[in-house]
């Protein structure tokens, strides 16, 4: 395990870029983002066929005789499936959540080989997912506040042009436009490093055997806090919700963020 260790981790970001990629392109119809999604999932196809070809004729076992080795074959096939499906048909929704579900799936097996092993580099690897985990969810809290902010001086923006106030101020605040569309776009970024967040949070917390509570707030409260961003690009994409509709649902939505951060955490029984 201790000498695989950062071929894993690397697999585990080209896999989260991948996602992050296949997001944007879910949410915006972005060919950009999907090409560069593709390639790096290409990439993860590849390691993971090295390691798979290694195991079945050098080692001589087929990876399916075990719960454990059959997580690593189990991520191979849905990865080779969502590369045939983005290259021959134009499904690409299901793309994505083909994808999240394999990189569940792969993370599972690195972690519970690294239970398995319990060698120091093996608790290593563990204790560097759980960084991982906070780091995520924190940048995308990051977004979540750019994205507050631009919404703020969206309404300040409105509200002046309303009344015909602070002319000489306006330029400053930026057009209404791009502050709606920069505002969107920090939560395009954000939603799905929070859910890969929260993923690597909950296999963490089940391969380390840590006291894990599913109704624990600050758990309940990060999850809430992911379905009202979901629910913001379902209203925006779906439903066509923008300007300062949007904006307000946006500053609400962050207020939600804060009370999850600062209030549930002192009240959590599992988290900071």
């Amino acid at each position: 395990m201790f000498e695989t260790k950062w071929i894993y981790e690397i697999i585990l970001i080209i896999y989260g870029l991948s996602l992050t990629c296949y997001f944007i392109d879910f949410i915006q119809n972005n060919q950009k983002a999907n090409r560069i999604a593709f390639w790096l999932l290409s990439m993860v196809w590849i390691i993971q066929s090295f390691f798979l070809f290694k195991q079945v004729f050098l080692e001589n076992s087929f990876p399916v005789l075990s719960l454990y080795d059959g997580l690593f074959f189990y991520s191979w096939v849905l990865v080779t499936f969502s590369l045939i499906i983005n290259r021959l048909f134009t499904i690409h929704f299901i793309v994505f959540f083909t994808n999240l579900f394999g990189f569940f799936i792969l993370l599972m097996y690195i972690l519970t080989e690294a239970q398995q092993e319990r060698l120091e580099h093996g608790v290593q690897l563990v204790n560097e997912i759980l960084i991982t985990h906070i780091t995520l969810s924190i940048v995308s809290y990051g977004f979540f506040t750019l994205s507050f902010l631009l919404s703020i001086m969206y309404l300040i923006q409105y509200q002046l042009l309303k009344n015909k106030q602070g002319m000489k101020w306006m330029w400053r605040l930026g057009d209404l436009k791009q502050l709606d569309r920069y505002s969107f776009i920090a939560i395009t970024l954000g939603v799905p490093l929070l859910l890969l967040g929260i993923i690597l949070g909950v296999v963490w917390a089940y391969v380390a055997n840590a006291e894990f509570y599913w109704f624990d707030l600050k758990t309940f409260g990060s999850i809430f806090v992911l379905g009202v961003y979901a629910l913001y690009l379902l209203l925006r994409m779906v439903k066509g919700y923008q300007g300062k509709s949007i904006a307000i649902y946006n500053t609400a939505a962050f207020l939600i963020l804060l009370i999850n951060f600062l209030l549930f955490s002192l009240l959590s029984n599992f988290h900071f």
